[in-house]
């Protein structure tokens, strides 16, 4: 490879090339950075946005167009991922230096760029009193600061954006211009002098600016209630080391036991000393997404126990916009930042719908002017089996695009389902994910699922042609499929989730998954969530599941764990105290088969468990019983043998009766009895995927489904299924529950179009 020293000393015949750049290469300052490479290397020629794309024409000698061909990806901005999607000979033009032109054309392949984190550099300059941006709560450049929440339309130039309506300043306008600067063509580019301002407000108090932030800070500190609108919509923040002010919080948002985030200081040095770290978690933490991370919380961690109760971990994360930097290291410790919205809802973006639908929340508000397009809420990790792995796609991932195994005759839209929504849009051979849109089960969810669908197709300039969704006759999303007026498809739930991790992992052979999760509408009109599925995507086959029980009252066994214990009770030939409630009546419609529909889900086997250790009789937020489980269980425990039967159409069936007993085993503690349970649960797992692999030779299987969010259950299944022949596949880009159905609706009924 010539080097550019090379390159500079030989005296050129000129020669010229161009090339079309694809991938994140918008909103990641690679324009600039073509133009700084070609100032380098001396040669003449432009840069610009043709349809998404970067197309460039450089003109000089070979040795300095070989240099810049390498550079061009080598040495690429840190947050761009381009590749080369072709390259040509070109005839000499008549052009001297090096331009930036104007951008041109549709978005036909755009990579629209999520939003990222407050750059060194910004930080830097962030606390420089010498600085004129010296603490400047907007500061950004070309490789930080706000994309996907203030993007309005493409290509990526500011007219088309949220800071449209802040004209540049002369000194903005000198640095946007000059291309030795760090904020050339940085979009976002905002000063004190012509930038977004914040405004603080109490009652009928207002500050603005630095007065704002300090009164910010002082609310804070008098453990108050504050709601601040940072880059995809507002936090609410409290004191993590005052219970009051926790208890307070949990009590006016009527989140009781759901686990609250933390964010730290700047660095890992404060979090080092309130929790737990891994390397894992330390890498996840300081990724430029820097997402909500599950640690390990430490008795002597000085945080308010309200946080997190019941179970072991936190989600914490470090700041990644400059308000939250300063907010954090004025403030002087940990703050409480949890979604700022009314529990259910996305998360709340505009000043004075944040103030009406939060007013009995917050005791005071911290604003700024800058709008924010659409939500994007933070995203979150869990560290299972050695990676971080997405719980929650969102700011700082989100979008998130993927390429198909397959090309699409035409466009299409994926609804998902109807807990931890997303969406996704099908086109070509490439899908994009939108970020969390939360539960589609209120006003504000399907308002925000209309504005994101619209969005998506006219940001990448395509229009789909037909709609996917969950083949759940009752949830939102389903419902509000034929709205578009286009063609519904359904997809059965697990075979959906089984699609995902087959698309994820780019297969081509048959692939064993276990679909486990806590409901979904199955081919059998049962409510599935304990399947084994082999094949691939649009020729899945049920072999395995586990012994069938009823749903007591159908949703609300969900919501009552007592309930699900009952039920395997009663399935079982015996009976349960359930907590001294007159069960006679739930007992009547049992035998009758009212309101109780059939079930094989693993997630309500969870909460049957926790049930009958005394752990969660009831519950308030989604999944709440198996993580109080898991928390409590002991590691390495001795397994029970569950008998596996052959149902007459070759179905395997597990039968988890034998667990009913251990449970109830009153000797043993309800930590062992918990580590107990885990351990059966995966050795019911592997057991079945043993039989399976003597019938069909599959040796790798997937994990699809909430239940695997249970880092517990994973790891021993990893661990076991290594040793036992098989690898082990669990997602690491997409969420494997639910966040996940979207894509695997894609991957799933795509080639069937």
């Amino acid at each position: 490879m010539p080097t550019l020293e090379a390159a500079r000393a030989k005296a050129p015949e000129l020669t010229a090339k161009r090339w079309t750049v694809g991938g994140r290469v918008q909103g990641v300052g690679f324009r600039p950075f073509v133009y700084r490479l070609a100032q380098r290397l001396r040669l003449d020629g432009w840069v610009m946005n043709r349809s998404g794309e970067v197309e460039v024409l450089a003109q000089g000698s070979d040795e300095a167009l070989s240099a810049f061909a390498d550079a061009l990806i080598r040495e690429a901005p840190p947050l761009a991922q381009p590749h080369i999607v072709a390259a040509w000979d070109n005839d000499i033009e008549s052009i001297e230096g090096f331009s930036i032109r104007g951008s041109d054309g549709t978005p036909a392949h755009v990579q629209l760029p999520p939003d990222y984190f407050a750059c060194d550099d910004c930080l830097a300059e962030l606390g420089d009193l010498d600085n004129r941006r010296y603490r400047y709560p907007f500061i950004n450049c070309t490789q930080c600061g706000p994309r996907y929440t203030l993007i309005a339309r493409l290509p990526y130039d500011r007219p088309n954006t949220a800071m449209a309506g802040f004209s540049l300043c002369a000194q903005c306008a000198a640095e946007y211009a000059d291309p030795a600067d760090r904020r050339f063509h940085a979009e976002p580019i905002a000063c004190p002098v012509c930038g977004p301002r914040l405004i603080y407000r109490e009652h009928y108090c207002e500050a603005h600016t630095n007065d704002a932030l300090t009164a910010a800070v002082a609310a804070l500190r008098a453990g108050k209630i504050v709601a601040v609108k940072g880059i995809g919509g507002y936090h609410l923040m409290c004191d993590a080391s005052n219970s009051d002010a926790v208890l307070a919080l949990r009590a006016r948002k009527k989140r009781r036991h759901k686990p609250l985030a933390v964010m730290f200081a700047r660095d890992l040095i404060a979090l080092r000393r309130k929790a737990d770290l891994t390397p894992h978690h330390q890498a996840m933490l300081s990724d430029p997404l820097r997402p909500i991370v599950l640690v390990s919380k430490r008795v002597d961690a000085g945080l308010a126990p309200e946080i997190a109760p019941g179970v072991g971990e936190i989600g914490t994360m470090l700041p990644y916009s400059p308000l939250h930097h300063l907010l954090l290291n004025d403030f002087g410790g940990p703050l409480v930042a949890t979604s700022g919205n009314i529990s259910g809802e996305p998360v709340l973006t505009d000043n004075d719908a944040a103030e009406r639908r939060l007013g009995r929340i917050a005791d005071a508000f911290l604003h700024h002017d800058r709008p924010i397009l659409r939500p994007a809420d933070d995203p979150v990790y869990r560290v299972i089996a050695g990676k971080a792995r997405p719980l929650r796609l969102g700011r700082g991932n989100a979008p998130l695009e993927r390429t198909l195994p397959f090309t699409l005759k035409q466009p299409v839209l994926a609804l998902g389902g109807h807990l931890k929504d997303t969406i996704a849009l099908g086109f070509d051979n490439r899908v994009v994910i939108s970020p969390h849109l939360g539960d589609i089960e209120t006003p504000r969810g399907l308002d925000l699922l209309r504005q994101i669908v619209g969005d998506l197709q006219a940001l990448y300039g395509v229009r789909a042609e037909s709609i996917l969704s969950d083949a759940h006759p009752r949830y939102a999303t389903t419902k509000f499929a034929p709205q578009f007026g286009l063609p519904v498809t359904t997809v059965f739930h697990h075979e959906a989730h089984a699609s995902a991790i087959y698309g994820e992992e780019a297969l081509q052979d048959n692939l064993l998954v276990f679909t486990w999760d806590g409901a979904g509408f199955g081919r059998d009109g049962t409510i599935w969530g304990g399947e084994a599925l082999i094949g691939k995507p649009g020729r899945w086959q049920r072999v395995a599941t586990i012994r069938p029980f009823a749903l007591l009252g159908g949703d609300r066994a969900a919501r009552e764990p007592w309930r699900n214990a009952l039920a395997l009770c009663w399935e079982a030939g015996r009976d349960w105290p359930a907590n001294g409630l007159d069960t006679d009546p739930l007992h009547h419609a049992w035998e009758r088969k009212l309101n109780c529909p059939t079930t094989t889900s693993v997630g309500r086997l969870f909460d049957a468990a926790a049930a009958l250790l005394g752990i969660a009789i009831e519950v308030t937020y989604e999944g709440q019983a198996a993580c109080e489980l898991e928390a409590m269980a002991a590691d390495g425990a001795t397994p029970i043998d569950l008998p596996l039967t052959r149902r007459s159409d070759g179905t395997l069936e597990s039968d988890w009766g034998p667990l009913l007993d251990a449970l109830q085993d009153n000797n043993d503690s309800i930590a062992a009895r918990a580590g107990v349970f885990h351990a059966t649960i995966a050795a019911m797992l592997l057991k079945q995927a043993r039989a399976i692999r003597e019938c069909h030779g599959v040796t790798r299987l997937g994990l699809a489904g909430g239940v695997f969010q249970n880092r517990l259950l994973s790891e021993r299944i990893v661990r076991d299924g290594t040793r036992d022949g098989f690898t082990v596949l669990i997602p690491e880009d997409i969420p494997c529950n639910d966040a996940g159905l979207s894509f695997g609706q894609i991957v799933e009924a795509g080639p069937r179009q």
